[in-house]
């Protein structure tokens, strides 16, 4: 059960405030004064804090300087709740951290709502995504649908790409932020001999291209579409709007490309470094997880280019180590497609 802390020395606002909250399932903790409620929020940590600004003993400024100082009450959701409209005040709050400001008389589906926002929001950016792709597909995710940012792809332009088609290609400046309605697409850069290293794929219900937006800079591979898509172009500035309005929120994204980077250096070790069997069993392995929707028997249908441009080998090579794994009775390969036998034993190959 989430906890709450109200803050004002109103009595009968305060009693209010608590009885609607508490029939909407939260725990309450009231204080009559700020400096009562600092005490309050260092002792009980509630999971939010509602909060008055005029106040006897210690105004709601107060309260929030002080909560904010402190390294456990430092992240705690505020929400001033006033009676006071201007608009220094509102700015003043915002610039020391307030996440949200109600002026009275409020509606209780307004506070509700608030409330429940901003309490979402904490959790994601409390929550430990994955430092890589699927990390940051996951937070995308999470924030769509929280309502901490818009970008429902039913709400922007689709555009139906041909297999083989670039959407968009390395060095380029990035124009929009792409959501794979469906299909399959794949990024990759080329060496200097011309030889293709993919860097991802990519399918149904994720997003791409946002790496280079959020580092304001070009892309660093190019992206082709495996197979006939369908893709909602969201314009970058809209995408950048909503996530640098929220510094919270930009800073987890960051935080997300920071480890996005370590992984990928990561995966050049293995290729670097790693015997074939265990490069072509670690693709083999990624790129089932990746397009099976959780069916084990779901055959790989991806071509032997492109497995052996994720691999960063020969297809000829890549040709010869499957031929390997099915002797070993690791695959199975019917009618070109590639079905993986024994999960366990493949997956061992890669320790």
């Amino acid at each position: 059960m989430k906890s709450i802390l109200i803050i004002d020395d109103h009595d009968q606002i305060r009693e209010n405030i608590a009885e609607i909250l508490s029939l909407a399932g939260y725990q309450i903790f009231t204080a009559e004064n700020g400096k009562k409620g600092v005490e309050i929020a260092l002792q009980q940590q509630p999971d939010l804090v509602v909060c008055d600004i005029m106040m006897p003993e210690l105004d709601g400024f107060g309260v929030l300087h002080l909560l904010r100082k402190n390294a456990s009450t430092e992240h705690i959701p505020f929400i001033f709740l006033t009676a006071k409209v201007e608009r220094s005040d509102f700015r003043k709050g915002m610039e020391m951290g307030a996440d949200d400001y109600i002026t009275k008389p409020f509606d209780d589906i307004e506070l509700l709502n608030a409330i429940e926002i901003r309490l979402k929001k904490q959790e994601i950016l409390e929550q430990k995504y994955a430092g890589d792709e699927k990390g940051m597909q996951e937070l995308m995710k999470d924030l769509n649908q929280s309502g901490l940012i818009h970008l429902d792809p039913e709400k922007f332009e689709v555009e139906s790409v041909s297999k083989k088609q670039h959407i968009y290609s390395e060095g380029k400046r990035p124009r929009f932020l792409y959501y794979l309605k469906s299909g399959k697409v794949k990024t990759f850069k080329l060496h200097d001999d011309g030889k293709e290293y993919i860097t991802n794929l990519y399918q149904a219900g994720e997003y791409l291209g946002y790496i280079a937006l959020l580092e304001n800079s070009v892309y660093d591979d190019t992206a082709e579409v495996l197979e006939d898509a369908d893709l909602a172009m969201i314009p970058a500035q809209d995408f950048l709007q909503l996530v640098f309005n929220d510094l919270a929120i930009a800073t987890k994204f960051i935080r997300l490309i920071s480890h996005n980077v370590k992984d990928k250096e990561e995966r050049l070790l293995h290729l670097a470094y790693d015997s074939l069997r265990k490069r072509v069993a670690k693709a083999l392995v990624d790129i089932h997880k990746k397009f099976s929707d959780g069916n084990e028997n779901r055959a790989i249908e991806i071509s032997r280019e492109d497995i052996a441009q994720y691999v960063g080998t020969a297809t000829e090579s890549l040709i010869r180590t499957l031929s390997d794994f099915k002797s070993e009775k690791l695959v199975e390969i019917k009618e070109g497609k590639i079905r993986i036998s024994d999960h366990a034993k493949l997956s061992n190959l890669l320790y």
